[in-house]
């Protein structure tokens, strides 16, 4: 998978379904983030992503995102 930067649109699996946001930034140090601590370096890197439907924020690997071309939108 491609590096995903800030204002990339993912999608992530949430509660049993399927969440979608934008990517806040890139985590390369532990640091608290999302009201966790997170556990990240730059060869383990995290992101803080922010949810469209809810506008939390989460935390997780970049295995657990997958990039998206756009936000889906409601007719």
């Amino acid at each position: 998978m491609s590096e995903l930067e800030k204002g990339d649109h993912v999608t992530w699996r949430s509660h049993g379904g399927t969440a979608e946001g934008e990517v806040e930034k890139k985590i390369t140090s532990d640091t608290e983030a999302a009201g966790r601590t997170v556990r990240a370096s730059t060869d383990d890197p995290q992101y803080l992503v922010r949810s469209d439907t809810s506008g939390g924020e989460a935390v997780h690997k970049p295995s657990a995102l997958h990039k998206t071309s756009a936000p889906h939108e409601d007719d």
